[in-house]
């Protein structure tokens, strides 16, 4: 029964979607049709009254989005994860078109949608596909990778290919597509849409349904999920965030209770701290945790933890755990210009020392595929600085550190605001650490492959429209 009411939940949700849809495009199409841009219907008739035409003068339109275009380039050498196949230096790029509706009917609702276009391609990609037809057990994404853009485990399947093979990969998706009702208590948030729970910089604990990648540079857009989201506000108290997201079983494209996440956050503030409460059903296991942000003196600081409860662990892992992440930061001014940094600790409960036998454990290798794991180890103390030498031109440096090794990695980059609607972003990826350390590179079970990622630089531009 629970099988058969997701599928009718998931029926219902898209053919709702559909219709809002299609409803969307008409109006907006008449918007695009009329002289000032501003909806207006036929008054040939008596049916169209004052009233009707009134109604449809509170729908407002905006597009907007962004084009971003990038090239990088790695060098691949022998101790890479790339030596088995192919070595030398690596050039690869993409481009990623994202045009953006938002419909606003009046005070009551809206709905938005985020259409993407996306090819992309190179040396890494054809090398990868090699590497994976020379060794079965070659993992189907890498560390730091973050969550699918395909849909094949998300309610609707909303991403089309146009072309694929080795070298290149050419499709489209829709990255949003959702209705939100505004009622006097709170919103109603139903559809494709993202969330981020938690207040970790890299490292979110907190985040478990889609956060990015600890080493993600371009954090504009986050994945969306598909979902139904409702915040219910309590006037000078707090507020309280119900979560449904909703994920089909890839083996037999089925919702199940096993695949969803039922979650709950309670945000309060007391002072000036702030503090939130959550509680989830994240597919087998149950999740608690808690938050809190806050001063010290002209700093901030912030605290996430969470307890995992797992309903059927593996041999290899604990039937609870603990993970953690605390980070403060600051920003001042020295030599006449703006400085800002943080540092941050993570504490990561499931983690294993010993990194080839992290990737037998299935605990740890779902969570790395699910896009809300990416690291093997326990312990990783990080940071940023951020130095602005031009109010338009801004240097940044990061750095990843897994204290056991110690290994890590290091994200130098600068942006530049060349005009309103354009920036550049040139940077570099830096991986650090002795043979056998996380980030240096260990040998992958049942491979002859060494894990170090090669080295890579990059440059792109975003056009903002």
């Amino acid at each position: 029964m629970i099988i058969r009411n997701a599928k009718w939940a998931s029926i219902c949700i898209r053919f709702s979607l559909i219709g809002i849809a299609a409803f969307h495009i008409s109006l907006t199409n008449s918007w695009a049709s009329s002289p000032n841009n501003s909806l207006t219907i036929s008054t040939d008739t008596e049916y169209n009254s004052s009233n009707e035409t009134s109604w449809l003068n509170k729908i407002d339109t905006h597009w907007g989005g962004r084009f971003k275009i990038i090239g990088s380039v790695s060098n691949a050498n022998n101790d890479t994860i790339f030596a088995p196949v192919e070595t030398g230096t690596f050039y690869d790029g993409s481009a990623d078109f994202r045009l953006i509706n938002e419909t606003f009917f009046s005070e009551w609702g809206y709905f938005e949608t985020h259409y993407e276009a996306i090819i992309a391609g190179g040396d890494t990609r054809r090398n990868r596909e090699k590497l994976r037809s020379f060794f079965p057990n070659f993992p189907e994404q890498p560390l730091f990778l973050g969550a699918p853009l395909n849909d094949d485990t998300r309610l609707m399947d909303l991403s089309w290919t146009i072309h694929k093979d080795d070298k290149k990969i050419i499709f489209h998706r829709f990255d949003r597509l959702f209705f939100e009702l505004l009622p006097d208590w709170g919103s109603i948030r139903i559809g494709r849409q993202a969330i981020t729970w938690g207040n970790g910089m890299i490292f979110n604990p907190m985040d478990l349904f889609n956060p990015f990648p600890p080493t993600e540079i371009d954090r504009d857009y986050k994945v969306g999920d598909d979902m139904v989201n409702a915040q219910i506000v309590y006037p000078n108290f707090g507020d309280l965030q119900l979560l449904y997201v909703i994920r089909r079983d890839p083996n037999d494209d089925e919702v199940k209770k096993n695949t969803t996440s039922l979650a709950a956050k309670f945000h309060f503030s007391t002072g000036t701290t702030e503090l939130d409460v959550m509680g989830s059903k994240h597919y087998d296991d149950w999740v608690v945790g808690v938050g809190s942000t806050g001063y010290l003196g002209d700093a901030a600081w912030r605290l996430d933890a969470t307890w995992t409860f797992q309903d059927d662990p593996s041999d290899e892992s604990p039937n609870s755990y603990l993970s953690l992440v605390a980070n403060m930061d600051y920003s001042w001014i020295w030599w006449s210009k703006n400085f800002y940094g943080f540092i941050e600790y993570f504490f990561n409960g499931l983690g294993e020392n010993d990194y080839p036998q992290a990737l037998l454990n299935r605990d740890i290798t779902e969570r790395l595929q699910r896009g809300e794991l990416f690291v093997l180890g326990k312990n990783y103390l990080s940071g940023t600085l951020q130095v602005e030498l031009h109010p338009l031109f801004n240097v940044f440096f990061t750095v990843i550190n897994n204290t056991k090794d110690p290994s890590g990695i290091l994200q130098p980059r600068a942006t530049w605001d060349i005009t309103q609607n354009l920036q550049m972003t040139v940077g570099a990826n830096i991986f650090y650490g002795d043979n056998g350390s996380e980030f240096g590179g260990f040998i992958i079970p049942g491979t002859d492959i060494r894990s170090r990622t090669p080295d890579n630089a990059y440059l792109w531009f975003n056009y903002y429209f």
